[in-house]
């Protein structure tokens, strides 16, 4: 089921929204327009992957360098190994819209669910 989450307007290009629900959802605009949602905590270590840097479809984990692709939610440079969730997005009337995944998070150890 599809949840209203923010304006689009509230997430800047290039940045992103942390969305407290439980587990986090990372909700990212890139440049080039698009939306995605994954879950916000690197399978790695416990870091909010919405504080990292933002590169086409790619989130940098501040922590680690670990990078995580937001269309698919692979990691794509170590030390993290296990991908992050996706999640489907949808913007209506200037609002974002975000199906959280029914699939068990990937959270690190000692992370809060």
């Amino acid at each position: 089921m599809l949840r209203p989450v923010c304006p689009l307007s509230a997430i800047p290009s290039g940045e992103a929204y942390r969305w407290d629900t439980d587990p986090p959802v990372a909700i990212f605009h890139t440049e080039d327009g698009e939306i995605f949602a994954i879950d916000d905590t690197c399978t790695h270590q416990d870091a909010s992957l919405a504080d990292g840097w933002l590169e086409g479809c790619e989130v940098e984990c501040p922590l680690h360098a670990s990078r995580f692709d937001l269309r698919t939610g692979r990691a794509d440079a170590p030390p993290a190994k296990k991908p992050v969730r996706t999640h489907r997005v949808e913007v209506t009337g200037g609002v974002v819209h975000v199906e959280l995944s029914e699939d068990p998070a990937d959270l690190p150890p000692g992370a809060k669910p």
